[in-house]
This record gives C-alpha cells, sequence and structure tokens, in this order.
C-alpha cells in the first residue's frame, strides 16, 4: 500500500463515521489537532503510541499502523495549487513574502522561521461582519551559519546591535 492509499482510507472511514479532526485528535492525543491531521493526511508522522491509538480507531492493519510512524515524503501537492483555499496561502507567500521576510530578518537578523521547530494553531474569530479564521504561526528563528568566520566576523547571521 502506498501513503496515498493510507490517507484515502482514513478519509473515507472519517467521512462514513463521521467524525470531525478534533474529535480524531483528541482520541489519538499526545499533539495539537493541526499535527495529527497533518499526520492523518501523510505530511507528518505519529508517535508509536500513537499510530497504535490511530489504528484502533481506524480499524488498520498492523503494516498501516507502521506506515502511520514513518518520515513521510513532505509537501507532495503541485505548485501552484489548485485548490482555492490552499492558492490562497500561496497567495499570502506571494504577496506578502517578501514583506514578511524583511520584517523577521530586521527583528532577527539574516536567517529563516523553522518549520521544524514549529507551531500553528487555528481558531474562529467571531466577527459580526462574518467569522473570521486566526492562524498564529511560531517557529524558531534560525540564523545562517556564516563559514569561515574568524576573528570579529560573526559565525551566524542574528542581528546587530
Amino acid at each position: 500500500m502506498k501513503r496515498e492509499e493510507l490517507t484515502e482510507k482514513i478519509l473515507d472511514i472519517k467521512r462514513e463515521k463521521g467524525w470531525t479532526w478534533r474529535e480524531i485528535a483528541e482520541t489519538i492525543g499526545g499533539h495539537s489537532p493541526v499535527l495529527v491531521t497533518a499526520a492523518l493526511l501523510g505530511q507528518m508522522k505519529l508517535t508509536k503510541p500513537q499510530a497504535a491509538e490511530a489504528a484502533i480507531l481506524f480499524g488498520l492493519s498492523p503494516a498501516e499502523q507502521r506506515m502511520l510512524n514513518e518520515p513521510p515524503y513532505r509537501g507532495s501537492f503541485q505548485a501552484p495549487p489548485t485548490d482555492p483555499l490552499i492558492y490562497r496561502f500561496y497567495e499570502l507567500v506571494m504577496v506578502y513574502g517578501t514583506t514578511w521576510k524583511e520584517l523577521i530578518q530586521e527583528e532577527f537578523g539574516d536567517g529563516i522561521m523553522s518549520a521544524i521547530d514549529f507551531d500553528l494553531q487555528i481558531e474562529r474569530q467571531p466577527d459580526p461582519a462574518g467569522d473570521r479564521v486566526k492562524m498564529t504561526m511560531s517557529g524558531k528563528f534560525l540564523p545562517y551559519r556564516y563559514y569561515g568566520a574568524t576573528g570579529n566576523a560573526p559565525r551566524f547571521g542574528y542581528r546587530e546591535e
């Protein structure tokens, strides 16, 4: 079985049972609903105890359970994405990406925000004009390392005072 087939099986069972991702994440436990959902969609991995809980919940085989604990091939969608909701995130990066880069590097220095040491929360924010989606991203700042730095040259790209 390929990982994409396991994802489809999980989605079919979720649909059949009428479960929400939050309910599934609470049952499996251990991580945020964002991470558990990403794992069940094939973009992250579950711990062995979580994979065992998922196997019980979804009635998976031992091989399928082990697959949930394997490091996945991440980022496996086409670019630019064609789904309108996912495309809007792509559009955010196209429009605001350079702004985010400038503001982050002005504050922290020459580096990146980690997508590995990372947290994401999604909330509904009530609004009389129509509810809003509130997303909070938090990623560790990782400065670039300047190879071969000697003397008073900095080794890392932290912001200089």
